[in-house]
């Protein structure tokens, strides 16, 4: 298995896991891999360390975060989970029929309300070739389940 860093023309990094060199080169090649934010299909390779498997030695430690960094970190994430309960309070959840109800207020035949939904790059495609705005936004799973 080989797992590498990416990234794709918007800068966005992620990671992707292929069976080997040749699969991902195959898999660039034919155009298959997509950012998971942009669906940006203009991938490249970053550098990377190898990681070595020695016999007898331990898993490597990670470098500890400074406590600075873990700060940032908590702030960033402290400020994602706000903006989403944000976008969830402020839009109706149509889930699946989300393209659908889109249309449907775009053209007017439905009352022009915030929504938020499920789509599918195809969907998302179509619905940006007929002039309706559509914005991803991951929202976490904390948030998708009912509080007790």
């Amino acid at each position: 298995m080989k797992v590498y860093n990416l990234n794709c023309g918007h800068g966005h990094r992620f990671e992707g896991w292929f069976s080997s060199e040749d699969d991902f080169i195959a898999q660039c090649d034919a155009r298959k891999i997509e950012c998971p934010l942009c669906d940006d299909r203009s991938i490249n390779r970053l550098p990377s360390a190898p990681h070595l498997s020695l016999s007898g030695s331990t898993q490597p430690n990670p470098k500890p975060q400074s406590e600075p960094e873990k700060e940032a970190v908590e702030l960033l994430r402290a400020q994602w989970m706000e903006m989403a309960r944000d976008v969830i309070a402020a839009t109706d959840d149509v889930g699946a029929g989300f393209a659908e109800e889109a249309r449907r207020i775009h053209y007017q035949e439905a009352p022009p309300r915030a929504i938020r939904g499920v789509t599918t790059r195809h969907e998302r495609d179509a619905l940006r070739d007929e002039g309706i705005d559509v914005v991803q936004f991951p929202i976490p799973d904390a948030l998708k389940r009912p509080l007790h």
